[in-house]
């Protein structure tokens, strides 16, 4: 059963909040007499946690900017989490879909989740639009109910590739991240951008999503120019830390999740210079990101990031979707028809479109922490350095050159001699 909670518990952010499996936030009388049914498909246990937690943050930030309305119709949103698996996934996913009657399903958050209930959002008809990153579901196996405005696992880490190779001159370097799909095809864009430069990956390591201690990792890393890392969640600050006490000084890049903006009140000088790319940032000087971030310091007192920038970005295409049908969500085919052509230009990344296979094409920022212009109380800052406008999930190859390669994973690309 779902559990009905006021705003005031949300609020709190306790543990015992983040740990409810299913949770329910009643739309205000506010609009018409049959609400639409929001579903969020997050995580709140586990290593993925606080993202998790920040997409449903980010969510309800614009849900009270808008007075619970979306499209003229008031809302009844309903957070559900997954624990972090496929399993766990698929069956919040036909809660969501068969007990409660949601209209729309925002999430998931992980690559393997989003692979996981590919196949019965499909069946099901069901309109999703994900911050999950999973390749090929906007690639060689389309899913027509897939609307993505955040970004695919390697849409971030293929800038990042060549501004490695070309700005920052690195000719060797060794890559680690979880062994997941996310982490597999975050590197793999890295490695196949950065080698196309003139670069070149000595070694690829892979800890399980759930790792303590990195150090038998960390001491395989040799004989580099640099360490990209692609850790996610919390995982960014142990490894980091980590890294530091091993006393390696190698230049560590990062792809979108290994900096994130939301990590910088945890971070200490074991951060400072650490290069990422990312698809949306904090520094970013607009009236659409002011008013995000001023919303997410009044409700949740909490310094957002791309978990909850991304999942708002959702919510505005979602309105804007709506909107366009009248908010009427019964046509499925006709409001999925109205999402894929949104084009929008004052969401905190800034302007946003889709391609055919319905994933975004929108800025990609490159930044460095640094100590100096930090705001919010922070002592550490993610400073832009480069931006990359229009980036499409194939960055500079042709499509057809594209998709004709296998999809990124653990042994994709290979491992070449340098």
């Amino acid at each position: 059963m779902s559990r009905r909670v006021s705003r005031r518990t949300l609020l709190t952010g306790t543990a015992a909040g983040a740990a409810v499996a299913l949770t329910r936030f009643p739309a205000p009388a506010v609009a018409q007499a049959v609400p639409f049914k929001l579903g969020l498909l997050t995580v709140k246990t586990g290593p993925l946690a606080a993202g998790g937690i920040l997409m449903e943050q980010g969510v309800l930030t614009y849900l009270k900017e808008k007075n619970y309305t979306l499209g003229g119709r008031k809302v009844d949103f309903i957070s559900a989490d997954t624990g972090g698996n496929p399993a766990g996934a698929k069956t919040k996913a036909q809660e969501l879909v068969e007990r409660d009657g949601v209209d729309v399903i925002l999430g998931p958050l992980a690559a393997f989740e989003l692979y996981a209930i590919s196949e019965y959002v499909i069946e099901k008809k069901m309109p999703t639009l994900s911050l999950a990153a999973a390749d090929n579901l906007t690639q060689r196996t389309p899913n027509p109910y897939l609307l993505r405005a955040s970004a695919t696992s390697s849409q971030a880490t293929q800038p990042l590739g060549h501004y490695a190779a070309t700005e920052l001159k690195l000719k060797r370097v060794v890559t680690i991240s979880e062994d997941f799909a996310f982490g597999h095809e975050q590197m793999g864009g890295f490695q196949a951008s950065f080698q196309k430069d003139g670069g070149c990956v000595v070694n690829k390591l892979w800890p399980p999503l759930v790792t303590p201690d990195y150090t038998p990792y960390i001491a395989q890393i040799v004989a580099c120019d640099a360490v990209c890392q692609g850790f996610a969640g919390s995982n960014p600050l142990r490894f980091m830390k980590q890294y530091a006490t091993a006393g390696l000084k190698y230049p560590v890049i990062a792809g979108e999740a290994g900096a994130d903006d939301f990590l910088l009140k945890s971070f200490g000088e074991e951060a400072l210079g650490l290069v990422s790319a990312a698809p949306y940032t904090l520094d970013l000087e607009s009236d659409a990101n002011h008013r995000f971030v001023d919303g997410m310091l009044k409700n949740y007192d909490a310094i957002p990031g791309q978990y909850a920038a991304l999942l708002y970005c959702n919510c505005q295409v979602l309105d804007a979707g709506l909107q366009t049908v009248g908010g009427d969500a019964r046509d499925r085919e006709k409001l999925m028809a109205a999402l894929k052509l949104v084009t929008l230009t004052d969401t905190p990344r800034g302007p946003i479109k889709f391609d055919h296979l319905n994933n975004v094409i929108g800025t990609i920022y490159i930044r460095r922490v640094v100590k100096e212009g930090a705001k919010y109380g922070l002592k550490l800052w993610n400073k832009t350095i480069h931006t990359y406008e229009n980036v499409s999930q194939f960055w500079t190859w042709p499509e057809k050159e594209f998709l004709a390669h296998p999809v990124y994973s653990r042994d994709y690309p290979p491992l070449t001699k340098c």
